[in-house]
């Protein structure tokens, strides 16, 4: 291969790398963490978050504790990439209306807690408003949740499978997103937002 071919390849195999964020970008969506910074979020409480090969971390904390964005948002579509241990109590909350606190009455939490007590709003569900249709396991693997929030409906898909259709509850209009340390280990490698 000459010289101008090597150059040639270099420069579609890079612009093939960068299509996904271009087309991200191009649709609406929002990158919230991309696994460089977290210039898009806060933190509450005293977890050890730290961003490791790409991937936001964290694995001890004295308390519940926090990364909350820095912006409110209404209707919108999500999508949160994460792994966590068999025995890790995490979540997404959505349209959280305190900043400072978080929690299920100021907020809506989608689940991830495989070894909930009750089972019934154990991953995927939505904490107090919607039970998961189905038993779904997070723990060992990294999963995609795609929460869809408009108006006083809500939708949860978990790795392809649609744990909440059509939920409706009108307690919060509109809020921050805030990602969860409770116990084991908790990864968060992606999170997208396209507001609606």
């Amino acid at each position: 291969m000459n010289r101008r071919s090597l150059i040639k390849s270099a420069l579609l195999v890079g612009a093939a790398a960068s299509f996904p964020r271009l087309a991200a970008a191009q649709a609406g969506w929002t990158t919230l963490f991309d696994g460089k910074n977290l210039d898009n979020f806060s933190p509450i409480g005293d977890a050890n978050w730290r961003i490791e090969n790409g991937v936001l971390v964290a694995d001890k904390a004295s308390k519940i504790s926090y990364q909350v964005s820095k912006q409110d948002y209404t209707d919108f579509e999500l999508r949160a990439e994460f792994w966590v241990s068999d025995d890790a109590n995490s979540g997404v909350f959505i349209r959280c209306t305190d900043p400072n606190v978080v929690n299920g009455k100021n907020a809506y939490e989608v689940n991830i807690f495989d070894q909930r007590p009750d089972p019934k709003y154990a991953t995927a569900a939505i904490v107090d408003v919607a039970p998961s249709s189905q038993v779904v396991k997070a723990g060992g693997k990294w999963s995609t949740f795609e929460i869809t929030a408009k108006g006083p409906r809500f939708d949860v898909t978990f790795n392809g499978i649609k744990t909440v259709v059509g939920a409706t509850d009108s307690k919060h209009a509109k809020g921050r997103i805030a990602l969860q340390y409770g116990q084991g280990v908790v990864k968060f490698r992606k999170v997208e937002i396209k507001p609606m």
